[in-house]
């Protein structure tokens, strides 16, 4: 047990007004339950587009796919993203066009390619040769981008480049063959890995990027766009830098490689439009130790990782966590989920401060927790159901 001096301060996090209106709201619901601030959503969005004008912004819809949060982006005028036709419904049944929506994930059924083509979408993500195939035979004449394999992709929370993307080289000929085959090769497209603090992993795609547009401009195919993904991050517990500093650096990037001549750049930001905008609302269920003369404290709440916070997995992702119990020290605990799985266990290496008075029932407030919990809580594993969301805007 180590007991410190300080507590969280969610003031760091969240302006005094959307903080108070936040906590005010929260206090008309039982636990556990997701608080979604759509006001902030609406201010990420907002300053994306100031920083990236020359941007496409896709929303990518697995990071929060709740109802209020697309209407909010399609009224805003994002276009989007899609992993699954059922994320496509959801989105034709707002009244989205097809034309602004693009199916990045590059493992699918063919039947979900028809089923997409059938619906009206016509860009679609790849980086094999099998689906470029399907794509050719059931999606004619669509648009490709190819992914390719991100270097240094391991320096993000949460790494994305093993299991998608390929070697430049393949994507040069996958392209080709698209081309062959009547798909028409529009670019490349990237993910350097989810809540990126090196902002430097994005050069090196970039020119890999570059590579493969004068190598196919030379096989007279030419390219015309770039999907940097997402990667842009949250404010976890590890502090990342501004996303005015991302946008200045990757501006840079841009022009080194491509001058003026700049492709249509598509975005695919996910964490950094809705995870500032949600905190997760847990409750203390139970607080005890596993000898008489141990050191370590466990602390339960009536979330874990099978209902919301899988994301911890590994300790990945680092929320901030606030407790309004009384008292200014602090200590760690082990802190885990209600379930009878022994994988319910949040943090145990890494230990995430509390009140050190903290009590069976108070609250725990997860900050920055808008994304990747609603979407991850969809199994009621041991009967617990999946977490709710509500939505207010401060």
């Amino acid at each position: 047990m180590t007991i410190m001096n300080t507590r969280l301060d969610p003031l760091e996090y969240y302006t005094e007004k959307d903080w108070s209106a936040m906590m005010a709201e929260a206090k008309k619901y039982e636990t556990p339950f997701l608080l979604v601030n759509l006001g902030i959503i609406r201010q990420r969005y907002q300053q994306l587009k100031e920083l990236f004008p020359y941007a496409v912004v896709h929303y990518a819809v697995k990071a929060n796919p709740s109802q209020p949060v697309l209407e909010l982006l399609q009224g805003l005028g994002s276009n989007f993203d899609v992993a699954s036709i059922n994320e496509l419904d959801s989105l034709l049944a707002l009244g989205v066009l097809p034309d602004r929506i693009s199916y990045g994930n590059t493992i699918k059924k063919r039947a979900h390619v028809e089923y997409a083509y059938a619906k009206g979408i016509r860009l679609f993500a790849s980086d094999s040769e099998v689906d470029i195939r399907n794509l050719a035979s059931a999606a004619p004449g669509s648009g490709i981008f190819l992914r390719i394999l991100a270097e240094h992709s391991s320096t993000a929370d949460w790494p994305l480049s093993k299991k998608f993307g390929c070697h430049p080289d393949m994507a040069i000929d996958l392209l080709m063959l698209a081309n062959k085959l009547g798909l028409k090769a529009k670019g490349v497209s990237f993910h350097v890995g989810s809540q990126q603090r090196e902002i430097g992993a994005w050069d090196s795609s970039i020119s890999r990027a570059k590579y493969i547009f004068d190598y196919l401009e030379a096989e007279k195919i030419p390219l015309s766009l770039i999907n940097m993904g997402g990667g842009f991050p949250a404010s976890y517990i590890s502090r990342t830098p501004e996303m005015s500093t991302y946008a200045s650096e990757l501006n840079r990037y841009l022009s080194e490689d491509f001058g003026e001549n700049l492709p249509h750049i598509i975005l695919e930001p996910g964490r950094s439009l809705v995870a500032d905008a949600g905190i997760l609302v847990t409750e203390v269920v139970l607080i005890s130790k596993k000898s008489s003369f141990g050191v370590d404290t466990w602390l339960y709440t009536d979330a874990g990782k099978f209902n919301g916070l899988m994301e911890t997995m590994e300790e990945s992702i680092k929320y901030p966590l606030f407790c309004e119990s009384a008292g200014r020290l602090v200590e760690d605990f082990i802190i885990a989920g209600p379930t009878c799985d022994s994988q319910d266990i949040m943090y145990e290496t890494f230990r995430n401060p509390l009140p050190r008075h903290i009590d069976i029932g108070d609250r725990i407030y997860w900050l920055t927790a808008g994304a990747y919990t609603s979407s991850y809580s969809s199994v009621g594993f041991n009967g617990f159901p999946p977490i709710a969301s509500h939505f207010m805007e401060s």
